[in-house]
């Protein structure tokens, strides 16, 4: 990791080091929030924190700009944790393995946690600097934005009182972000009597070699998703009445699931002809993805079962999962290219008389959210599911008007020599839930090169985050004049 240290920019990459030694998984972010508070306590500047674990630090304009209008820096703490099966990482206590590889920053087995650690990196670079002209800033760290957005939903009113937010959370360093989508979680569940498994051929299927990835941003990006695949093939065992043992496929909501395993069993005298069946099915799906997914596994054996649901239960739960919707929905009429409604099927457990579906379902439209829950929730009633709603959730309404996004198209296109793409994205952006109590606030989120966001792949570019950081500071040296002077942080003084 020693190659990190020598890449620029220097202050950038020499935080997000020190960043990713800290474990910090949603919702476990109690040691990346104390060191995100050292960090600003120690330059001494004005740290306080929210009753959700928000950590908002204060530091005062740089000489010379004390008039220009005070910006929120805002970027997530936590990490979406996805490690590949054959890696043996603990998420909660280890460092995040880092290495260069031919112009980007790559993880081992896991998740890199360049969403959203480079921008908090950015943030943390502001804050130690004394060179960086900037108007008065606010660098808010929101916690739990993966796995519920919890930070952002539970932001107050009053606690912010800057007027710009500048979001460092969108991966494609060509865009400008003016609005996303809002989401709800969906979670499916039904108990089952467990009876034993007597006199049957007991297999085990596994879906492997997924790329995984954003469940909003790739969703309409064709990429195979293991609950849906086992579904496929499962439904082809109805004829030799099944009975499923276990399930365990998929993951995080907020991720498109790679890999997956389920234990079932079938009459005996039928193990020849669904093997047949099985090598047709599993043709068909390895051709079907085979651009998208070149490393796509679907594999067979037999095992040993002893327990599991009755033929009834593991038929319905066969065609609930084969229905279950994932994927676009709809694509939005008014913006060329952006989805506008969609579901994850992240998640399906089974086993000890349990079910349970895990979903994730965006849109950047409210009543489309609205009617698209109301079909997942059908499908699932249908197969005596219980269905609970949580979590949800406001998108970001696009403000074509604001007066930041003007001065940064202007700015991008005079230091890049092409404009920007301006956009709305399918994705959980906090600026819609922030804006919820702050609506006066003009935001616009952008941010550096990330590919494979969720996923083991994960990788960032270098270049890239150079790009990003001196744009960053050009944004910052050029915010217009509030004709107010805002003393509110200038105790203590940071530059001498």
């Amino acid at each position: 990791m020693s190659e990190i240290f020598k890449l620029e920019p220097k202050p950038i990459w020499k935080n997000f080091h020190a960043l990713n030694q800290i474990p910090r998984p949603s919702k476990k972010e109690e040691k990346v929030r104390q060191f995100i508070i050292d960090f600003g306590e120690k330059l001494g500047l004005d740290v306080s924190t929210d009753k959700v674990g928000n950590v908002l630090i204060k530091k005062s304009a740089y000489p010379g700009m004390e008039d220009r209008k005070k910006v929120v820096l805002q970027s997530h703490l936590d990490m979406v944790t996805q490690k590949n099966n054959d890696i043996d990482f603990d998420f909660d206590t280890q460092p995040i393995e880092m290495y260069v590889d031919d112009g980007f920053v790559k993880a081992n087995g896991t998740t890199l946690g360049a969403d959203n650690g480079i921008g908090v990196a950015a943030i943390m670079s502001i804050l130690e600097s004394k060179e960086i002209p900037h108007p008065a800033i606010e660098a808010f760290f929101t916690i739990d934005e993966e796995t519920g957005m919890t930070g952002a939903l539970g932001l107050q009113p009053n606690f912010l009182s800057g007027k710009i937010l500048l979001n460092l959370d969108t991966e494609e360093d060509d865009e400008l972000d003016i609005g996303c989508a809002g989401g709800v979680d969906i979670t499916a569940k039904k108990t089952y009597p467990v009876e034993k498994i007597k006199n049957k051929t007991a297999f085990q299927l596994v879906v492997k070699g997924l790329q995984g990835g954003h469940s909003g941003m790739q969703i309409h990006e064709g990429l195979g998703n293991s609950n849906k695949i086992l579904g496929r093939i499962l439904y082809h065992t109805l004829a030799y009445e099944p009975q499923i043992s276990t399930v365990n496929s998929g993951g995080l909501r907020n991720a498109i699931p790679r890999e997956g395993i389920v234990e079932f069993a079938l009459n005996a005298d039928k193990e020849n002809e669904f093997r047949q069946v099985f090598e047709t099915v599993k043709e068909e799906v390895i051709e079907e993805f085979s651009t998208k997914e070149p490393k796509l596994s679907i594999t067979l054996e037999n095992v040993s079962v002893a327990e599991g649901m009755s033929v009834d239960e593991s038929t319905t739960f066969i065609r609930v999962l084969n229905a279950a919707f994932s994927g676009v929905f709809r694509m939005s009429p008014d913006v060329e290219g952006l989805v506008e409604t969609s579901n994850n099927l992240a998640r399906v457990e089974v086993g000890e008389g349990n079910i349970t579906f895990k979903n994730l379902t965006r849109s950047s439209v409210e009543s489309g959210k609205e009617y698209l829950s109301e079909v997942i929730r059908s499908i699932f009633e249908l197969g005596g599911f219980s269905v609970e709603f949580s979590g949800s959730y406001p998108g970001w309404k696009a403000n074509p008007k604001s007066e930041i996004l003007s001065i940064m198209k202007q700015l991008y296109t005079e230091k890049f020599g092409e404009e920007p793409r301006v956009v709305a994205c399918h994705a959980g952006l906090e600026c819609g839930i922030i804006g919820r109590n702050y609506p006066g606030l003009d935001m616009i989120s952008f941010g550096p090169n990330i590919y494979g966001a969720h996923s083991p792949d994960e990788r960032v570019e270098i270049k890239s985050v150079q790009k990003f950081w001196d744009y960053l500071l050009l944004v910052l040296k050029e915010i217009p004049v509030d004709g107010v002077v805002d003393y509110s942080c200038e105790v203590p003084k940071q530059y001498s």
